[in-house]
């Protein structure tokens, strides 16, 4: 299995191997309280190095399978330093649809430094062009204004509203549907060797 690795002018991006599971609890430990309001109810397990092993060697099969595609963020050509943030396409449905759901954090002494919309940026041209994605899908609560435009400032378009849609920050809430089309879509070419 080929391991994608992206580069951009500051970060590298890649899904690193169960060994790396250290580095991903600090990620977790120090981006606690950040990343409450957006995130479900933490399992306690989310701050051990096991949980981790085991989630980034599933990751690595689910890439296989070819249901999600999970991404570090890491400065550039310095895989082995620490994680900057995360991001993902998961829920990949082919057939008719062609889509993937689009989720994404970032430290937060990395924020306001564009780096989050560097990442991004690659990682959608990546899914769009080597994923064959049709539509990326992404939602972000209202009150989260920052990711709001950072997703215009991509191209979302909003498409709904949902009330009451994912359970996140003790609490049912709702969030603004978007999404990304890819204007020269082509269908994916699975090798058939």
């Amino acid at each position: 299995m080929i391991i994608p690795e992206l580069h951009t002018e500051r970060l590298t991006l890649t899904l690193p191997p169960p060994g790396a599971a250290r580095r991903f609890v600090s990620f977790v430990r120090k981006n606690r309280e950040h990343f409450a309001p957006w995130d479900p109810p933490a399992d306690p397990a989310v701050e051990t190095t096991d949980y981790w092993a085991r989630r980034l060697a599933l990751a690595r099969r689910e890439l296989q399978q070819g249901v999600s595609c999970r991404f570090a963020l890491f400065g550039r050509d310095d895989t082995d330093g620490e994680v900057i943030g995360l991001v993902s396409f998961s829920n990949i449905i082919r057939g008719a649809l062609q889509q993937a759901s689009l989720g994404y954090k970032i430290a937060k002494k990395h924020e306001g430094q564009g780096l989050m919309r560097e990442a991004l940026e690659i990682v959608i041209a990546y899914g769009f062009q080597e994923l064959c994605f049709h539509r990326i899908a992404a939602g972000y609560q209202p009150t989260n204004e920052r990711s709001g435009a950072l997703l215009r400032r991509l191209g979302f378009v909003v498409e709904g509203y949902a009330r009451d849609y994912l359970f996140v920050g003790g609490g049912w809430k709702d969030h603004v549907l978007t999404a990304l089309v890819n204007p020269s879509w082509r269908p994916l070419q699975r090798d058939e060797s």
